[in-house]
């Protein structure tokens, strides 16, 4: 694809979503609340219709079409490779007056080659992944790890503040995800705890509803015990977050660490124990699936 270069300079706010899974959907919804929002694009068409519908915002039949609606392209997809085909298909429209901010959860040097590209086009691309959760997202308490220019950042930030009570520029393109990178190994760390702990309290035979209660408010209260300790312990397990992302995310991990030549041992398990829950089919249920394998038979 061609584009025409020029100086990076947002003069606007107005913002485009492409992505409105779990996470994209809430998140594009606070924005077109407060009338931000101008369109939307969704891989499955009919579920950007029905966002478009309840909104009020425009549905796009093809990608092609966002840079021409919006000034803020924001990007929430799953993939490495999905990241770069969406660019692609955009960069054709892509102008000075762009910034593309990517939401996503992908490897720092795909961050650098998407940035690459988009600023080829004299626009600029902000990578910015977020951490917690559904919930955070639809409650608009979301933590963001910004990697690019601050001045784009800035320019941003009240559309940000709108998904998000922090808000942390990192360094450049890439240090955004580096930094969810390290975020994803402490989610491994505190999942394999928390699920081997409360597999132990059943095989104690204490009421486990008391357990959580009882530890929640001390010095091993955490988010996670908080969100999913009760249906863990029921039996539920709907995403939340999914299993299979999180092993693509610890696979990203693992690339980096192997870079680094260091080793990260919990890390490395719970990568095993997910791949086991994958090949049983649980890959679509919350990463606090990883209790089947713990819990008492």
């Amino acid at each position: 694809m061609t584009c025409v270069v020029s100086k990076p300079d947002v003069s606007d706010l107005t913002a485009a979503f492409v992505g409105l899974g779990a996470m994209g959907a809430p998140m594009a919804g606070h924005w077109a609340l407060r009338g931000y929002l101008k369109a939307v694009w969704n891989r499955t068409p009919e579920r950007a219709e029905a966002f478009a519908q309840e909104h009020k915002v425009m549905a796009l039949q093809h990608l092609q079409e966002l840079p021409s609606k919006a000034k803020i392209l924001a990007l929430c997809v799953s993939r490495d490779d999905d990241v770069l085909m969406v660019l692609e298909t955009l960069l054709e429209g892509l102008t000075s007056e762009h910034l593309v901010i990517d939401f996503s959860t992908i490897s720092p040097d795909t961050s650098k080659r998407a940035a690459k590209r988009v600023r080829g086009c004299g626009a600029d691309f902000l990578d910015a992944p977020v951490t917690g959760g559904v919930e955070g997202a639809s409650n608009a308490t979301l933590a963001i790890m910004v990697g690019g220019r601050l001045e784009s950042l800035e320019k941003i930030r009240p559309l940000l503040d709108t998904i998000a009570t922090k808000i942390v520029h990192m360094g450049n393109v890439g240090r955004g995800q580096s930094a969810k990178a390290v975020n994803q190994v402490l989610c491994a760390g505190i999942n394999e705890a928390v699920t081997e702990a409360l597999a132990f309290g059943h095989h104690l035979g204490l009421d486990m509803e008391q357990v959580i209660e009882a530890i929640s408010g001390g010095a091993a209260g955490n988010w996670f015990l908080d969100k999913r300790g009760k249906s863990m312990i029921e039996g539920r397990f709907s995403p939340g977050f999914k299993l299979a992302l999180h092993l693509k995310d610890l696979e990203i991990v693992a690339a980096l660490a192997q870079d680094l030549e260091i080793t990260l041992p919990l890390t490395e398990a719970t990568r095993e124990h997910y791949v086991q829950l994958l090949q049983q089919g649980y890959g679509d249920e919350d990463i606090s699936a990883l209790y089947r394998l713990k819990r008492p038979s």
